[in-house]
């Protein structure tokens, strides 16, 4: 199956296009930065406004697509390329995510840095669903404008700037979570791109052999492997994380009832310094209310107290 609307001339056009995006250099690199540099400061002050700006300006991406050219032409030499100039770049964005985790060690963690460690099936659902939008937007000049939105879509330098900062305060476990999100993503988008573009036409070696799926899957063999791998890893992540809400918006409507059955008219609220605790899954759930003693005085002294707290009649 090929896209009728593409001449072998412009899928030359864009092969050649892929590969140059699949360079690493100094604009690769200095994009990285500051690509990490923008997100970093981005999750300090947990605004996804500023992460999705660093999201559009990495060239990441372009190293993936090349990859994925790479395994459809069988092009070895180009894989090791591309490979390179995504090892490079991954580490150009932890190294600069790492310095600035090191020099804000006092700036406490957001809830946009930890969101990042821990990636479930969905995750790689999005990935793969992107990754096929970008390869279609980039083997069709007039859909081209919509790859910035694929960059949104697809998280690449966020969770590896998450995992630099993570690394930086010593958080070991949650920093190897934002490196497990960021690579499904890789792999994802990579076997993404490379469905795409075998059924677009950009396949060399497979035009040339008359076992097309056999060819497509044996140079994906790693990549598939990989994806199911893991699918399997993420699915349990998943249940684990459906089965904790479950638990949780049951235990949380519960207590609520119990509270209010316990306690009547008397009135309680979610201050700053109430909270529920929710124990593991397995542990037997007790009511224990928290509460504070108050009184309102005036410049005469008290006007009453509130200080019946009497648990039986």
């Amino acid at each position: 199956m090929t896209d009728p609307s593409l001449e072998n001339q412009d899928r030359e056009t864009i092969r050649e296009s892929i590969r140059k995006g699949a360079t690493f250099d100094r604009a690769h690199l200095l994009m990285n930065v500051l690509a990490a540099t923008i997100a970093s400061y981005g999750l300090f002050v947990n605004s996804p406004a500023v992460v999705i700006g660093a999201m559009i300006i990495g060239m990441l991406m372009g190293s993936i697509a090349g990859v994925a050219l790479a395994l459809v032409d069988g092009d070895m030499k180009f894989l090791l390329k591309s490979l390179s100039s995504l090892l490079a770049g991954v580490m150009g964005v932890m190294a600069t995510a790492l310095i600035l985790g090191t020099i804000h060690k006092e700036m406490p963690l957001t809830n946009g840095i930890l969101a990042l460690t821990a990636p479930n099936l969905l995750d790689l659902m999005i990935a793969l669903a992107g990754g096929a939008a970008g390869a279609y937007a980039t083997v069709s000049p007039r859909l081209s404008i919509s790859f910035v939105g694929v960059a949104v879509t697809t998280a690449l330098v966020p969770p590896l700037s998450s995992a630099g900062i993570l690394f930086a305060r010593g958080e070991f476990d949650l920093a190897f979570g934002a490196l497990l999100l960021a690579f499904t993503n890789m792999v994802a988008i990579q076997f993404a791109f490379s469905v795409v573009l075998g059924f677009t036409g950009f396949r060399r070696v497979i035009r040339t052999s008359g076992h097309s799926l056999y060819t497509f899957v044996k140079q994906n063999f790693v990549s598939i492997t990989i994806l199911l791998v893991l699918a399997v890893v993420l699915t349990s992540s998943l249940q684990r994380v459906v089965v904790r809400q479950i638990f949780e918006t049951t235990t949380r409507f519960t207590l609520q009832k119990e509270i209010n059955s316990s306690l009547g008219s008397r009135r309680t609220g979610r201050g700053a310094g109430s909270r529920i605790a929710f124990p593991p899954d397995d542990t037997k759930v007790e009511l224990r209310v928290r509460f504070v003693q108050t009184e309102i005085i005036n410049r005469d002294g008290p006007l009453y107290e509130d200080n019946d707290f009497r648990t039986s009649e």
